[in-house]
């Protein structure tokens, strides 16, 4: 299906050569190289994206801290929420273009990208709450003499967003909500797969009255603009989300000006089914735990742990419900999933679906790239893979695509071991109708998020967040507001 056989319209945003936002004007890369930013449903290039290098970072982190330091230091906090609410009233007036060109850009489909629309502009709105969060307080005096004492909030400084390429419209404002809300300044990196949701953002950031350089787009490879905003001298607090290979390079960088750092890395997060689970709610959530986004999502429920008496029905019911999953291009509105981001990525899963059969997993349904009509793009079954045990790698190691490994428990004690016996701790999810149990698994599961009787269910006012290889750092809540904020204490000596 192409943009022409759906019945929607390109948006005008789409095609052409795209620049780089610096300091409030749209720039060339320094070097006038670009790339191509590719539609992974069919393999046609939607526009070229500038490839930004190390000089392209220094300018834009010139820019930030000049904004940062300058007129945007003088904005009030009630300044700052005005602004992001008209960010607000803009993104809800053009989501439905946000939304295609999500899709054209990474391939989820409109399915997805549409329904993210309350939960984005919920994220806008809660940023646009935090912005009082520069506070002062003020205590008694306990010190011999006369003094006064005071503890101020204040915004770090330049931050460096880097961002993955698989849900750029809502990972982008985990960085820029929290970067306007505190007074901040930013300088994003999109990841190259997809870029044109933050570029498109960045534009209706300026119609809502955004100061020059407080927020800056580069686009360009991990390996050159990703390395050189890590690096960088001039910025004060990093916030990457990515794989844990990228995410060790990004800590070991910020040691140079001691960098703040937030890291939301992978995850193989357990998906526990108990004997006594509601199967007709268990099935299509666990399922679409491992699937939504075609698998691409750091917290999905890829190792899915099913009580012993209920195994067979309900791997027999999982794979019922994979094969009555539509998937294609994501224009069809229709389409349950739709590619993986690239070529790339699609060799990466096949070679771990590879690596299942030869350890001796057994495919329950899927394991297949899909051709005739689908084959110009990047296109995967549904994988459901039984006969698991948790040492396969399937079982270890993140896959990034669609395809869960089902294995068997006896007790709750054996759900526990096998469900921490992982070196990720992102997320689990447990699926029972004991409030006991579900309150002893959600102690006991080492992950930054747990769901009970649902999965991937977000609140921007409580956020979420990674443990062990998973990373470090919150995402949404008060508490990653407080994360982009230093604080400094005054002495007053009133003689």
């Amino acid at each position: 299906m192409s943009i022409a056989t759906s019945g929607l319209e390109m948006p005008a945003f789409v095609g052409g050569t795209k620049r780089l936002l610096i300091g409030g004007e749209w720039v060339q890369a320094a070097s006038g190289k670009a790339f191509d930013a590719v539609n992974p449903a069919t393999g046609e290039v939607l526009a070229r994206l500038a490839q930004a290098e190390a000089v392209d970072v220094d300018r834009a982190v010139a820019a930030a801290r000049k904004a940062f330091e300058g007129p945007w230091s003088q904005w009030s906090h009630s300044d700052r929420q005005r602004l992001l609410i008209r960010i607000h009233d803009l993104v809800e007036k053009h989501f439905d273009e946000l939304s295609l060109i999500e899709t054209l850009d990474m391939g989820a489909p409109l399915m997805r990208t549409r329904g993210l629309k309350s939960f984005l502009l919920q994220q806008i709105l809660f940023y646009a709450s935090q912005t009082a969060s520069c506070s002062v307080q003020t205590s008694a005096n306990a010190l011999p003499g006369n003094f006064s004492t005071l503890k101020i909030k204040a915004p770090v400084g330049v931050v460096a967003g880097i961002i993955p390429w698989n849900g750029p419209l809502m990972s982008q404002w985990w960085i820029l909500g929290a970067t306007l809300a505190t007074g901040c300044t930013a300088v994003l990196k999109p990841a190259e797969d997809a870029s044109l949701t933050a570029l498109r953002m960045a534009e209706l950031l300026l119609e809502a009255g955004l100061p020059p350089g407080v927020i800056n787009v580069v686009t360009g490879f991990g390996t050159e603009a990703g390395s050189a905003l890590a690096d960088h001298p001039g910025v004060d607090r990093i916030a990457f989300t990515g794989s844990p290979e990228t995410g060790r390079k990004i800590v070991q960088a910020s040691s140079g000006n001691f960098k703040r750092v937030s890291v939301e890395l992978g995850g193989k997060s357990p998906d526990i089914v108990f004997d006594d689970a509601d199967l007709d709610k268990a099935v299509p959530g666990v399922a679409m735990g491992v699937f939504t986004n075609t698998g691409q999502i750091c917290a999905a429920g890829t190792r899915v742990l099913v009580q012993r008496r209920i195994y067979d029905e309900f791997v027999e019911r999982m794979t019922v419900f994979s094969r009555s999953l539509k998937i294609g291009n994501g224009l069809d509105p229709q389409v349950n999933l739709g590619p993986v981001i690239s070529q790339r990525q699609l060799e990466r899963v096949m070679r771990y679906v590879d690596i299942g059969g030869q350890e001796g997993a057994e495919l329950a349904h899927g394991g297949r790239r899909l051709g005739g009509e689908l084959a110009s793009g990047y296109f995967i079954e549904p994988t459901v893979f039984t006969g698991v045990h948790n040492e396969m790698t399937i079982a270890r190691e993140e896959i990034f695509g669609p395809v869960a490994a089902v294995m068997p428990f006896d007790t709750f004690d054996d759900a526990l071991r096998i469900a921490n016996d992982t070196n990720y701790g992102l997320a689990g999810g447990i699926w029972t109708q004991n409030l006991s149990t579900a309150h002893r698994m959600s102690r006991g599961i080492q992950a930054g998020t747990i769901w009970v009787n649902c999965y991937g269910v977000l609140d921007p006012q409580v956020g979420f967040g990674g443990y062990k290889l998973s990373g470090y750092g919150w995402k949404g809540g008060a508490e990653q507001v407080d994360s982009y904020l230093y604080q400094k204490a005054v002495y007053m000596n009133l003689g």
